[in-house]
């Protein structure tokens, strides 16, 4: 057993180790997930005239796989087809998810494929914030998505914030919607994370896009889906890299979680 616990490779990755009992994940003891039907555990199902099925299973998100591992509570703060524009104008509010009394100490951000791939919104840049005021964001899923991120550090001011890129997937040539552009739009949605990153304090970045798995070769979809959601493996499996992926970031930025125990009370230590 490797007992130098001070010591990490600086060549190592963030799915390089994975973890199955949250790992240093775990110090946080209240998660809220943002998200969409991937973060809702939603499985499709067949209707009597054959027609698809849509079923949000909460207890199956990766979110509360992720809270069973770490012992932790975790929310869902979603649904499926969910979008930021749709949560800042309406669902967050009528679900009660701006309530400090459901405050976190992480936010796991997991929006985009239905805002610019399915419903094809402008995705943005960093110049439609308004830094002063989340309210005057221009209505773009750059601008939205920072009113997430804005609002929330509103009610819980030390928070840390982990942003999910959207998985890689194969091309498939015979599909019209597997075009390039279709790929150039993931690749400017992770980019566009990267920069809030870099302008929002305590936000990092979870980049499945670049060392997640290819989510469309035939292996991964016969094992993990069921038809073009995940099954339940697959949402333990995606509960098992988000895991992963922010034990990685603790273990590497130790001195950005030192006070994690203090988020969301009044007491600091300033020595």
């Amino acid at each position: 057993m490797n007992k130098d616990f001070l010591f990490w490779d600086e060549n190592e990755q963030p799915l390089d180790r994975i973890v199955t009992d949250g790992g240093y994940c775990g110090i946080f003891r209240t998660i809220a997930c943002v998200g969409d039907s991937l973060s809702s555990g939603e499985f499709e199902g067949t209707a009597a005239d054959g027609s698809t099925t849509y079923h949000d299973l909460f207890d199956y998100s990766w979110g509360q796989y992720l809270a069973r591992m770490c012992g932790s509570k975790a929310y869902n703060f979603s649904r499926g087809g969910m979008t930021a524009s749709e949560y800042c104008n309406n669902f967050a509010e009528a679900n009660g998810f701006w309530d400090p009394s459901l405050a976190a100490q992480a936010y796991i951000l997991a929006l985009g494929v239905n805002d610019v791939i399915n419903q094809k919104q402008p995705i943005g840049n960093i110049d439609d914030i308004c830094f002063e005021d989340y309210t005057q964001n221009a209505p773009t899923f750059a601008g939205y998505y920072a009113r997430i991120i804005q609002h929330y550090k509103q009610i819980q001011p030390d928070a840390k914030f982990f942003l999910m890129t959207m998985p890689t997937l194969a091309p498939d040539p015979d599909s019209p919607r597997f075009t390039s552009d279709y790929y150039d739009l993931f690749d400017q949605h992770a980019a566009l994370l990267t920069k809030f990153t870099e302008v929002f304090d305590n936000c990092y970045l979870l980049d499945l896009r670049r060392y997640g798995p290819d989510y469309t070769t035939p292996d991964f979809l016969n094992r993990f889906f069921l038809g073009g959601h995940l099954n339940a493996c697959g949402y333990l499996l995606t509960a098992q890299m988000v895991a992963s992926y922010i034990d990685y970031i603790i273990r590497h930025n130790m001195e950005d979680f030192k006070q994690i125990g203090f988020v969301g009370t009044p007491f600091r230590n300033t020595l």
